[in-house]
């Protein structure tokens, strides 16, 4: 059984490739974007950045939920979402460059609030100042980042260190009752932050005026379904290249199981965030829809139900699509980029407000998915790819969906 993995050179050049491009897209668009132009500079690595960390964010999410729920299923390739939570802390350090750039260099562009002459001339933003301000922004921030970073390290050195543990009994209880009590720590700071305040911060913020109770929902179930292509990716590729041995079809069906369930669960909250706002036609809750529905992002804003519904939907309803390697792969990316383009519509409309060609944009994000390639390449590495210890590991082998 092939129980190490060693990065091959393709994989390594590819990452080094997509990171290549990355970099040369931010340095043409330092030339392109300058001036009144540099807006969509700002936006391209704020709608990025905290689209990626949030996807990266969701394999810890996956253990956490995964270990409290004492499911043993995914115990085989557990060490998959491990690995791709250790890009946490490079892409929180990135978001956190990003965000305070934003707010102490004035970029009132991309958040209207920061500038204390727009929040004195506005009713609304000096209502909502009280949160909405440097200072809570900051150490929201840094708060946020440094539980998710402490959380993911933390979860990560215990299961390594469970690698020489022995096999008594008494071990695995401990072993289980540890991983318990941390992850049921995240899982308390995830929900108080993805299910509410950051999304909120980062980047409803950016229509300072609108606001939605589901937003940071809505959020959570784009990132959670595109953490789960992620996780799905990985696990095919580690598969087809000889490793993995005890995952078969059964894991990757449930994989694509999640997949199928939450693409529907994300077009419940899509539909239902607009319904209720078009029902009640109220100017404040209207406007952010204003440009998205009836202006000129409406053609984005409805691809994204078709690439993000209707496209799942349809794919993955079928029994054997969910079992099939290949088939896995492409739903995973189509549902990666899908997201990625609801973020981009999330983010654009109120920054930039023209709708452009995101040539910028997506280049930028393949420098992201460059930088996860070789950031969880290298942690895979760095430990066995089974978590042989693990008392739950027996029904991960026989499992059977």
């Amino acid at each position: 059984m092939k129980d190490q993995f060693v990065v091959p050179a393709r994989l390594k050049k590819t990452s080094f490739v997509l990171m290549g491009v990355g970099l040369l897209t931010l340095l043409i668009g330092l030339v392109a974007f300058r001036g009144e132009h540099s807006t969509r500079f700002w936006a391209g690595l704020l709608q990025n950045s905290s689209f990626f960390l949030l996807i990266t964010l969701a394999s810890t999410f996956f253990i956490a939920a995964t270990t409290l729920a004492h499911g043993g299923w995914q115990i085989a390739f557990r060490r998959v979402p491990e690995a791709i939570s250790m890009a946490v802390p490079v892409l929180a350090a990135i978001l956190f460059v990003v965000v305070m750039i934003l707010v102490f260099g004035g970029r009132d562009d991309i958040y209207h609030w920061v500038n204390p002459h727009h929040v004195a001339e506005d009713k609304i933003l000096t209502w909502k100042s009280a949160f909405l301000n440097k200072g809570f922004f900051t150490i929201a921030t840094i708060i946020t980042l440094g539980l998710w970073v402490f959380f993911t390290v933390r979860l990560r050195k215990m299961s390594i260190e469970e690698d020489g543990w022995d096999l008594r009994p008494e071990t695995g209880r401990k072993l289980l009752w540890r991983n318990t009590v941390v992850c049921g720590g995240f899982l308390v700071v995830f929900t108080l932050s993805v299910g509410s305040t950051t999304p909120w911060i980062w980047l409803m913020s950016i229509d300072a005026h609108w606001f939605s109770t589901m937003y940071s929902w809505y959020t959570f179930a784009s990132t959670w379904v595109s953490g789960l292509a992620l996780i799905s990716l990985f696990v095919v590729y580690l598969k087809k290249h000889g490793y993995l041995t005890f995952v078969t079809e059964e894991h990757l069906h449930d994989l694509g199981k999640f997949m199928f369930a939450f693409s529907i669960f994300w077009t419940y909250l899509w539909f239902s965030q607009y319904m209720l706002i078009w029902y009640a036609n109220m100017p404040e809750e209207t406007e952010y829809f204003q440009p998205r529905v009836w202006g000129q992002w409406r053609p984005i804003f409805f691809l994204n139900l078709l690439i993000n519904f209707i496209t799942p939907l349809l794919f993955l309803m079928k029994r054997d699509t969910k079992r099939n390697y290949t088939a896995v792969v492409f739903i995973a990316i189509v549902i990666i980029f899908g997201h990625w383009l609801d973020f981009w519509q999330m983010v654009s409309p109120g920054t930039v407000k023209d709708l452009v060609f995101p040539w910028f944009e997506f280049g930028l994000g393949l420098g992201f998915v460059g930088l996860i390639i070789f950031l969880v390449a290298n942690q895979l590495t760095k430990a066995a790819l089974v978590p042989k210890n693990h008392p739950y590991l027996k029904e991960s082998i026989v499992h059977h969906t």
